[in-house]
């Protein structure tokens, strides 16, 4: 299976694991702000109405677009009674000559981390989806289905197989590549390609805390969507503060402001997180001798944010370089790209 892996080149100034950034950095605790009524319609400012209101204060014009085209699509699993209406970003037109690059996100995270990333997609050619996993991001979850990874797993393989239907390229940054991992190998038929920016893959989780009182870890889920932990996160994602630093923040802990988010948060915490330790020879550098590693340097944890014409450039440059491949009968050499 051809892969592209990106991480960042200045790694000292990665994000943390899932765990540390859930530790007690900020002691604020930041109540949620009432979200607009559910529902599949735009409001009179034209963002979804299920789209928490504090979208209004983002200034961000990319981060703008790609909020007025998220929409919620009924995905059926075998944990909930109804589907579940799962928020993603779908391309303006499907095609069939190509396979479909789908797009996933990093830990506590959602599409609009593609804002600036998924138009330039688009505009080469790609036919993009940009998914939310479940759990995070804007999906109805007033059920309060089940968050694990094996939840995540299987709805975004039912997701797969009732919108997208063929090979997918998976794209999947920071934690997003662990999940990329881990559907992979159970979902096979599923992947033709793999893209990974910044993995972080190394983490075991947090382990089974099922035992640990819930309001531990609540408490932990609170200090995770405070606004001085969200400021210290989003400090050491970049390589260089940009101008745009408050709406940066404010972007990145939207979805947060669903009712819903801290119990799936902790529903996934308390489970154990991802752990593909164990599948990593199948998919990762040191375990595939001809692979070549690309950096997009003086970048931080987040290329597809910081420097997105770069991560983009690499993506295209990666799926051609397959392409052409394919069509000279060659064997597929895996890329592996360090954003």
């Amino acid at each position: 299976m051809p892969l592209l892996l990106t991480s960042s080149s200045s790694s000292l100034r990665a994000l943390p694991p899932p765990l540390a950034a859930a530790s007690p950095r900020a002691c604020v605790r930041v109540a949620a702000s009432a979200s607009a009524p559910d529902g599949v319609g735009a409001t009179a400012s034209g963002f979804p109405s299920f789209i928490p209101r504090a979208v209004q204060r983002i200034r961000d014009g990319a981060a703008i677009r790609l909020a007025k085209r998220i929409e919620r699509v009924p995905v059926q699993t075998s944990f909930s009674g109804s589907p579940i209406l799962s928020s993603c970003v779908r391309p303006l037109k499907q095609q069939q000559d190509a396979d479909p690059i789908v797009l996933l996100h990093g830990f506590d995270s959602s599409c609009l981390e593609w804002r600036y990333t998924y138009p330039l997609l688009e505009e080469a050619g790609l036919e993009a989806w940009a998914v939310d996993i479940l759990g995070w991001g804007f999906s109805d979850l007033a059920t309060r289905p089940p968050c694990d990874v094996a939840s995540k797993r299987e709805h975004l393989y039912q997701f797969w197989k009732s919108y997208i239907k063929r090979p997918m390229v998976l794209v999947g940054p920071s934690l997003g590549a662990a999940v990329a991992i881990d559907f992979s190998v159970n979902y096979p038929e599923a992947v033709s390609k793999l893209i990974f920016i910044g993995a972080s893959v190394y983490s075991e989780g947090p382990k089974d805390m099922t035992r640990m009182p819930k309001f531990v870890s609540y408490a932990g889920v609170f200090i995770l969507k405070s606004l001085p932990l969200r400021f210290l996160a989003t400090g050491l994602a970049f390589n260089k503060t940009p101008n745009e630093f408050f709406d940066w923040v404010q972007i990145g802990r939207l979805h947060c402001l669903l009712p819903w988010w801290e119990d799936a948060t902790v529903d996934f915490m308390i489970r154990g997180g991802y752990n593909v330790i164990k599948q990593i020879k199948q998919r990762l550098h040191q375990e595939l001798p001809d692979a070549i590693l690309r950096q997009v340097r003086q970048c931080g944890h987040i290329p597809h944010v910081e420097k997105p014409r770069e991560a983009a450039k690499l993506v295209l440059e990666f799926l051609e370089r397959d392409k052409a491949e394919k069509a000279d009968g060659a064997s597929v050499t895996p890329v592996l790209t360090n954003g």
